[in-house]
């Protein structure tokens, strides 16, 4: 594994030891990142379930301005801060040991707004929708943020989700990434269905 491009490309990231992490792969990581980018200009990226942080890390090397990566086990936590060091993103980082929704809570309580956001958890977790529609309920994405979901090629998730516009979805072998769009929920919508029902 490694920085594929911008200000950290070339290195090479460690993989956390064992089978139960499954880091996305560079063939995958280039196609998401042609797929939302490849570019960005500032912004603070959410890598939820960061198992090596090459994600975020990638984010970061491309241009966003920082990155919080969550994961709830130590060996991800030892392996992301090695491969943070490794490219340099030290000062844009913020690692943390927690499960996704104890995290969430917390972030929410900062008042931080994310233009992307990584979901790659274990595959058999599937409602990374639901995640997606807590961060929209507490506020915490910019109008306009990418969301990134890779997931078992076998579940789909929807095209329509309240708040949101699916992107893309692509097939990696038994890989699959859904990448969708939040564009909110316009208040003036919603009071005209307000205003018709009655």
């Amino acid at each position: 594994m490694r920085v594929i491009a911008g200000v950290a490309k070339g290195r090479a990231l460690k993989a956390v030891p064992g089978s139960n992490t499954r880091p996305t792969t560079d063939k995958v990581k280039e196609a998401i990142f042609s797929m939302i980018g490849p570019y960005f200009e500032g912004g603070t990226a959410l890598d939820l379930f960061a198992g090596t942080g090459g994600l975020g890390i990638e984010a970061w090397s491309r241009g966003v301005e920082r990155v919080i990566f969550v994961d709830k086990e130590k060996i991800s936590l030892d392996i992301i801060r090695q491969n943070v060091k490794t490219a340099g993103a030290e000062s844009a980082a913020e690692i943390y040991r927690n499960d996704a929704d104890r995290a969430v809570k917390a972030l929410a309580k900062r008042d931080i707004a994310f233009s992307l956001v990584f979901l790659d958890p274990p595959y058999r977790m599937t409602a990374m929708d639901e995640v997606m529609a807590e961060l929209a309920e507490k506020g915490m994405l910019e109008s306009g943020a990418t969301i990134v979901v890779e997931h078992d090629a076998a579940h789909r998730y929807p095209e329509q989700l309240e708040g949101f516009e699916q992107l893309k979805q692509a097939k990696y072998g038994d890989t699959a990434v859904t990448i969708y769009r939040y564009i909110g929920i316009d208040d003036s919508d919603r009071s005209e269905t307000d205003d018709n029902e009655q």
